[in-house]
């Protein structure tokens, strides 16, 4: 503000020198001493404004860069604290154009528009002050032309802020199209439909062009008004201080100093429009920004959670556990006991709800009914980061990150070394591989691990589960991509490790369920079998026919 004042205060006193230097001139009463005094006034303030603008435009510029840095940070932050429900219902392409495109226009909003807003308001005040001291009947003639102009221009930046609201969700439609085409390239190669997604992609991109086209006939019908609305008030100053000028009645210096007042004022009238566009650009996307923000994750810390628990051994209790997602029952009230150190097999058709019960014992969701206890403890009060803390978590599809093996292997420990990796890398049977890859445990994957197999993405994501040493381990059908040899493999070396711990395994695979202490059974939600292997077998129902079905194929194979 400081800086703005003296900028804009020296510029309109600049234009007072100018007056009397002409008025001086065309009168014979300046002196060449009394010039040369007044040109190094004129030109030693210019310096000063010179120094003081540049400070104008370096603050809030600056400014705007460490709130964009702040606030991509808060936002991040916010995401990673998101739970599921976020996820499954908001797209990836639209958070990251929220993260990128809404950013950026908040940050030009802040800094552009910070400085040139201010610029632009002081200068209007200021000059309209000046000019009405120095003659009131033509600054009263601009005032007058100014008002139409004034309501133009609020009607169409109202129509602007509507469709700029438009253009910033086609941008997160074209991010997600192109996410979405990308992770699934392999996808679209192998059923050949590249032209088709080509087509989609131009349909979506020219709707996005016909938006944005809007938003710029809107934009900039401004401009070319308020310079028009310029022009003609500056004819009519010189049509009237012209005359009054001819008849004597003002001086020439009188109307030189308001016609530069009248130029000043030209730049931030005319920018006045870009500044107001920029603020709604800036508008519209903080308030998408502000839509994530102010969304609060189910899954979190709440005032029952009990900060002073630090430790979990592993025993799991679930009680009448159930679980709705929208209007249908996914879990019917399950009960189960896993005593610490204890390996509990789940087993069930596709869809049954295995999945969703390792979720629960990791809190990625909440029970509709029932509860789970660790240790005694209700799973909501124990804090969120000391649970996660505890459980080593292998998914049946991992998520693997463009980045080393070693790095993906050593994802869940704050400090993983040499020594780490290499064990849990041995525990999943990945040695062997790795001594293939050209940098061994350095050799950069792509991006999902598109790079491996379906077989050492799976045991990539055993190795980083164990590598955390954790109190519980899950592990979610991480073996369905691996032949019977690397099974056996595996599991022989997992054997000493779930034996420390306390494990959920689920798995379709009867020869891995036989190393559980206890196997259940679940169907439709339900469970409907529970004991060990040799009891299992010796029941009717589904288990003993999974059994008989996998002899079967493994007899068949050995035909084969």
């Amino acid at each position: 503000m400081l800086c703005t004042i003296f900028t804009v205060g020296i510029s309109l006193y600049l234009p007072f020198v100018i007056r009397q230097v002409i008025d001086g001139l065309t009168e014979g009463t300046i002196t060449q001493s009394d010039l040369t005094l007044q040109l190094l006034l004129y030109a030693g303030l210019s310096v000063v404004t010179l120094y003081f603008s540049r400070h104008l435009r370096k603050i809030p510029l600056k400014l705007s860069h460490k709130v964009e840095y702040a606030l991509r940070k808060d936002l991040f932050d916010h995401f990673t604290r998101m739970d599921q429900e976020f996820f499954r219902k908001e797209r990836t392409g639209d958070l990251i154009t929220r993260m990128s495109s809404d950013m950026t226009l908040v940050r030009d909003s802040i800094g552009q528009g910070f400085l040139q807003g201010i610029r632009t308001t002081v200068v209007i005040l200021f000059a309209s002050i000046v000019m009405l001291v120095t003659d009131t009947s033509l600054a009263l003639l601009v005032m007058l032309l100014y008002l139409p102009m004034t309501f133009v221009f609020f009607l169409v930046l109202k129509v602007l802020r509507h469709r700029q609201k438009l253009v910033q969700e086609q941008v997160s439609e074209v991010s997600s199209f192109c996410q979405e085409s990308f992770a699934g390239i392999r996808c679209i190669k192998g059923f050949a439909i590249e032209q088709r997604r080509i087509g989609m992609f131009e349909s979506i991109n020219k709707n996005l062009i016909r938006l944005n086209m809007r938003v710029q006939v809107a934009r900039q019908s401004l401009w070319p008004f308020m310079a028009f609305w310029f022009c003609l008030s500056f004819a009519m100053i010189l049509n009237l201080g012209g005359r009054e000028v001819i008849n004597g009645e003002r001086s020439i210096g009188t109307l030189v100093q308001f016609t530069q007042y009248l130029l000043y004022m030209q730049w931030p009238l005319l920018a006045f429009s870009w500044v107001t566009s920029l603020l709604q650009r800036g508008k519209v996307s903080w308030h998408r920004i502000k839509e994530i923000l102010e969304q609060e994750p189910a899954i979190r810390d709440s005032d029952q959670t009990d900060h002073s628990l630090s430790g979990l051994h592993g025993e799991i209790v679930l009680e009448n556990l159930s679980l709705d997602i929208g209007e249908r029952r996914f879990l019917h009230q399950i009960n189960l006991r896993i005593a610490s150190g204890k390996t509990m097999g789940i087993t069930g058709p596709t869809g049954s709800g295995k999945t969703l019960l390792a979720s629960l014992v990791a809190r990625l969701m909440d029970p509709t009914e029932g509860r789970i206890c660790i240790d005694g403890h209700d799973i909501k009060v124990i804090p969120l980061d000391v649970l996660r803390n505890h459980i080593g978590f292998a998914a049946q599809e991992p998520i693997l990150f463009s980045r080393t093996l070693e790095h993906n292997i050593g994802f869940g420990v704050v400090d993983p070394d040499e020594r780490l990796i290499d064990w849990a890398a041995d525990i999943a049977h990945l040695k062997k591989d790795v001594e293939t890859f050209p940098d061994r445990f350095e050799t950069v994957i792509g991006e999902r691990g598109v790079t491996l197999s379906g077989g050492q993405r799976q045991r990539t994501s055993i190795s980083r589960a164990v590598a955390r040493h954790p109190e519980i381990l899950i592990l979610d059908d991480v073996l369905s991509a691996v032949d019977t040899q690397t099974e056996a493999a595996i599991m022989a070396k997992l054997q000493p490790v779930m034996k420390k711990r306390t494990t959920l395994f689920i798995s379709h695979r009867v020869s891995t369920l036989r190393y559980a202490d206890e196997i259940v059974v679940i169907e439709d939600g339900r469970i409907t079998q529970r004991g060990s292997h040799d009891e299992l077998i010796a029941q009717p129902g589904y288990y003993s026919e999974l059994n008989t079905m996998q002899q079967i194929e493994k007899e068949l194979e050995a035909d084969s």
